[in-house]
């Protein structure tokens, strides 16, 4: 069957799902998804019942910045091998099972904690480290199904977006009602339950044993760009010793920004924004000149007679580049800096409405009357179920109708039900209107998910395919996250008018829209490319 179109037939279509490699990145979405419960939703309930203010609830959430800021040690996934790990298991694979263990121990560490007798910043401290194991696990993900699916198989993106999609709401909703279940029960305190999350985390190891290592020229890329650049580091070797100062300047400023933001005043903004822009701009301006000189002299690299002149600090300084630079320069240089600055700021807007509402979701469902019980059959199991059903349908009409028409079918869809939700604020806890708020939600949200990620994974480089990803999913959690942590004191703010609160999130999600219809045509552009890429390898695969 040709895969530049979608599979037809309810028997291909099933087969096509069902693939080896599909069903591997189901499990690593389900391992993906499960830490959210640890530091989200259960936590969320935790807190809430421990006494703590809805304000300290909504920035708790602050530690959900490590999924902003994943991007900062995301090359050092695509470049460093993890003793034993990685020659029994392979780059991608050991690195998702070192955070996966690193999980299951900070998870226990977690149910030690006592609200009563430890400040809320051990707890903060402990779920940070939760939060960055988990992030970094989503980097050496999201490589792994990239990597996974072939350059000449675009379409078959949407099919393993719409499975990581799944996977994760599994691990995030299907295993995240059992807390809620067991917090019901007699002898079962929050405590417990995290014990019991962590044993969880140790039995998803096992999708590791499904997945077999991709094979990709990564390697060979990466030693050949080191190659040009240790080339050009015998002629500029200034312009090779400033690339790596000036990078590893311009991630901590971006570091220091992030970490610092809620005290930062408006002129500390001011100047650490002209630092990172200064940093950039001599940066790019150093790599160009570096770059003039490497397509002359690349190939003197490789002679013997080079090898000699070439001294360490030469490969240190290239290995420094190409891990901390190179990656973020060519998303740049191929795009163009006007496209890629643009597509930069379509995922940071697009899913910040939806984060507003995520974050207090399960206050306002305590808030408003509901039990835990009936958070975990319809806030959990229920949208579960229906995440599931959507991504699969979301994936298959994005492979017919292309990503741009899935990104607009789900993010205006994903506007009004919002609306919902105020509706249920009005009433009140009505069991059927819960229901159908649950449904539309979990549509729009896995529909819209489903495209944005195909989007972003076509966006990328192989040679730096968890760098790359890492930096677009990181912006997009960055509205998420750290806007999202004002959540609470948002509703604070309006008084507890929750109703007034989901309007408003309603409303925060058509810039993003208005924005990607400026920005439509090249993406087209690009997606039609990868189809004819496809179309043209699998007519050479029949010849």
């Amino acid at each position: 069957m040709p895969q530049h179109h979608a599979p037809q037939g309810l028997r291909n279509i099933l087969r096509f799902y069902t693939q080896r490699r599909l069903l591997s990145i189901f499990l690593f979405g389900i391992a993906s998804g499960f830490p959210w419960v640890m530091i989200g939703s259960s936590m969320s309930a935790w807190l809430n019942e421990a006494g703590m203010s809805r304000s300290a609830i909504g920035y708790f959430g602050a530690v959900y910045v490590m999924y902003s800021v994943n991007f900062l040690w995301s090359p050092l996934v695509d470049r460093i091998k993890i003793p034993a790990l990685t020659q029994w298991l392979g780059q991608r694979r050991g690195w998702i099972l070192f955070c996966q263990l690193g999980l299951a121990v900070t998870c226990f560490a977690l149910s030690t904690i006592n609200f009563e007798v430890h400040a809320l910043t051990t707890a903060g401290l402990i779920a940070l480290a939760v939060a960055t194991f988990s992030a970094t696990q989503d980097i050496a993900i999201d490589a792994y199904r990239i990597d996974s699916i072939g350059e000449h198989e675009g379409t078959v993106q949407s099919a393993a977006a719409a499975m990581a999609t799944s996977g994760w709401w599994t691990g995030f909703a299907g295993i995240g009602s059992i807390p809620f279940f067991l917090s019901e029960l007699p002898g079962w305190d929050w405590a417990t339950i995290y014990k019991g999350l962590a044993f969880i985390m140790l039995l998803l190891t096992s999708g590791i044993w499904l997945a077999r290592e991709p094979y990709t020229n990564r390697a060979e890329r990466q030693f050949n760009a080191e190659q040009r650049y240790i080339a050009a580091a015998v002629s500029r070797p200034s312009l090779s010793f400033s690339l790596p100062l000036l990078g590893f300047t311009l991630f901590a400023l971006l570091a220091l920004a992030i970490t610092r933001m809620e005290e930062a005043s408006a002129s500390q903004w001011a100047l650490w924004g002209l630092c990172v822009l200064a940093a950039f701009a001599l940066a790019t301006r150093n790599l160009m000149a570096l770059e003039r000189h490497t397509n002359g002299s690349a190939s003197a690299a490789h002679t013997p007679t080079s090898h000699t002149l070439i001294r360490s600090h030469h490969r240190i300084s290239a290995w420094l580049i190409v891990t901390m630079i190179e990656p973020l320069a060519e998303f740049f240089r191929r795009n163009g800096v006007r496209f890629a600055l643009s597509i930069l700021l379509f995922v940071l807007l697009f899913k910040v409405g939806e984060a507003f509402l995520g974050r207090m979701s399960i206050v306002f469902y305590q808030e408003i009357g509901f039990s835990n019980a009936q958070i975990g059959v319809y806030s959990k199991l229920l949208n579960w179920w229906v995440t599931i059903f959507f991504s699969l349908v979301g994936s298959y009409v994005t492979m017919r109708a292309g990503i741009i028409k899935g990104l607009f079918i789900g993010g205006s869809a994903m506007a009004l039900s919002n609306l919902f939700f105020a509706a249920l604020a009005l009433i009140g806890p009505s069991e059927p209107l819960l229901v159908a708020a649950v449904i539309v939600d979990g549509f729009t949200s896995a529909w819209s998910t489903v495209a944005f990620v195909a989007l972003i994974s076509l966006m990328t480089n192989r040679a730096f395919t968890a760098s790359q990803y890492a930096l677009m999913a990181s912006i997009a959690t960055l509205g998420r996250t750290l806007l999202g942590s004002y959540s609470g004191a948002l509703v604070d703010w309006l008084n507890g008018n929750w109703a007034l609160f989901f309007v408003i999130t309603t409303v925060m999600v058509l810039p993003s829209l208005l924005f990607l219809w400026s920005i439509r045509k090249p993406i087209q552009d690009l997606e039609q490319a990868g189809k004819n890429k496809q179309r043209n390898t699998e007519n050479g695969e029949q010849t």
